[in-house]
């Protein structure tokens, strides 16, 4: 488990010199931020009953994340989904099962916290991997569960979110730069959200 100072850190060390954290390149399109979606919680799970029966009990961990695992918070119609097993570095373990549901391996950057992205077409979703001892499922969790509570975190993060997908999308940026234009206000957010759970004097 992490300590509350790696929890709290935001700090990410850069790609190693030469690599690239993409596995496959990003793709330019339009930011899509659309209404809150009732079926989304349906959507997690079942997406959570395929991970389970693709790893078994490799799976350490499986949480649905992300703005669509908040009741009424505007969001891409992407399903997040934070995936802990024991060594993400031991793709052999855990990747080819999850190839043989669908999923595609789109982002490997073993030296921030062993992170893994694989993303799915159909439904939309993107499931993230880390290790037992990361601390990102510790503040993905913490941010989500702000937010279901706070409302006025969640309007503020909801018109950051819209502005930020107009923006990015009228000057044709990938969805990094549009994740870097929500930074700021997310940054003040889990502020509120660590203080409140006592990561934070």
């Amino acid at each position: 488990m992490p300590t509350p100072q790696q929890i709290v850190d935001f700090t990410e060390p850069p790609a190693p010199e030469g690599r690239s954290p993409f596995v496959r390149p990003q793709r330019v399109a339009p930011v899509e931020v659309v209404a809150y979606d009732e079926r989304w919680p349906a959507i997690a799970a079942e997406l959570d009953t395929c991970i389970r029966e693709a790893l078994g009990t490799r799976v350490l961990q499986l949480e649905h994340v992300g703005s669509t695992s908040v009741p009424g918070l505007p969001a891409k119609p992407v399903i997040d989904l934070d995936l802990t097993v024991a060594d993400p570095d031991r793709e052999e373990a855990w990747l080819p099962q999850l190839e043989a549901a669908g999923f595609e391996l789109t982002v490997r950057e073993p030296w921030w916290h062993g992170h893994r992205c694989l993303s799915l077409d159909s439904p939309r979703a993107n499931l993230h991997v880390f290790g037992p001892t990361g601390p990102e499922q510790y503040k993905h969790r913490i941010f989500r569960d702000w937010l279901r509570t706070d409302a006025a975190d969640r309007s503020r993060y909801a018109e950051v979110k819209s502005s930020a997908a107009l923006a990015a999308t009228e000057a044709g940026e990938t969805i990094m730069q549009y994740n870097a234009r929500k930074a700021a206000v997310i940054q003040e957010i889990y502020g509120r959200a660590f203080r409140a759970a006592g990561l934070l004097d």
